[in-house]
């Protein structure tokens, strides 16, 4: 059983799933069952979520863990290492293994618990330009059944608001998509050639590219049997406030855990319409774009990477 030498530390709604997909296809990696651990994110805890994030977001890890077979998972906030290095148990002949933990980014102490852990680490950052990831993580809201706002200015400016602010405490709309800070504590860290930095507008445009990108950081080989075509955490929203409620239903979700992923699939396109879902506005974008301008400012000489379209672009 190997330990994870590289790392997807989010941003969290920016790309972050499919990274992890295209990874978990190449045979010279092996990717955590459960997606998002957050081992190393001990500033992030379960104790402190609201009830309602902490419902949607708990499962019983020993239970887990006791499988012959571990089984795909989306997210956990696992606390002890034994039961967080039992997630890499299967890791066979890969040269590269790891996990994504998009509160890692947040987190004010991952960056030195995963250098303690291993100082040879590899660290990947996805951005998206961060009014759209505001829009996006207000969207998943939406559609998961956790935000009860459906105006999404309103919602972000009264989260915003808040004095009681956190990671599963309230959405941190803002809060996430101030990068520069979150991205320095690493560069801080670690040597800059272990860290790569990838934008969610260059993935949308070449996912290919992006992967070669990536399997060359990681010094693996091209794979190119990887299915770019799927897309991953597309957005549905319920087909009505009945759906919605029993989609956000914890019955709902323990009733239908056992289900093959096929058949979930089904009850899927079942509960989801397939209606047009907001759309992000020139106003919206406006209204936002002096909450990011600075820090994108900051961000643009810390990642050499021009931003300009961030915070002057409006549609």
């Amino acid at each position: 059983m190997g330990t994870p030498n590289f790392f997807i530390v989010g941003a969290a709604k920016s790309g972050t799933t499919s990274l992890y997909n295209y990874l978990d296809q190449h045979p010279d990696v092996y990717m955590s069952p459960i997606k998002e651990p957050h081992y190393f994110s001990k500033d992030i805890k379960l104790q402190d979520f609201n009830k309602e994030y902490r419902e949607h977001n708990t499962f019983d890890i020993i239970k887990y863990l006791a499988k012959n077979k571990l089984e795909k998972k989306h997210i956990a906030y696992i606390n002890d290492l034994d039961s967080y290095l039992q997630l890499f148990r299967e890791q066979r002949n890969e040269k590269c293994i790891g996990e994504m933990s998009s509160g890692y980014l947040y987190s004010k102490e991952a960056a030195q618990r995963i250098y303690d852990f291993n100082p040879h680490s590899k660290i990947i950052v996805i951005l998206r330009n961060p009014i759209e990831r505001t829009f996006s993580h207000w969207l998943m809201g939406l559609q998961i059944g956790l935000v009860k706002n459906q105006n999404f200015l309103d919602a972000v400016m009264q989260d915003y608001a808040l004095e009681k602010k956190g990671w599963g405490i309230s959405y941190t709309y803002i809060e996430l998509g101030l990068y520069f800070e979150q991205i320095k504590r690493y560069y801080d860290i670690f040597p800059s050639n272990n860290i790569k930095i990838f934008l969610f507008d260059d993935l949308q445009e070449n996912a290919k590219k992006v992967s070669a990108e990536l399997f060359a950081f990681l010094d693996i080989n091209l794979f190119e049997s990887i299915d770019y075509n799927k897309k991953y955490n597309v957005t549905k929203l319920p087909k009505n406030a009945f759906i919605k409620n029993l989609i956000h239903n914890k019955f709902l979700k323990l009733l239908t855990s056992p289900i093959p992923t096929s058949a979930k699939n089904i009850l899927k396109n079942t509960l989801y319409s397939q209606k047009p879902i907001p759309k992000l506005t020139k106003y919206d974008r406006e209204s936002l774009i002096p909450f990011f301008k600075e820090d994108i400012k900051k961000l643009e000489y810390l990642i050499n990477r021009n931003l300009t379209n961030w915070y002057t672009y409006a549609n």
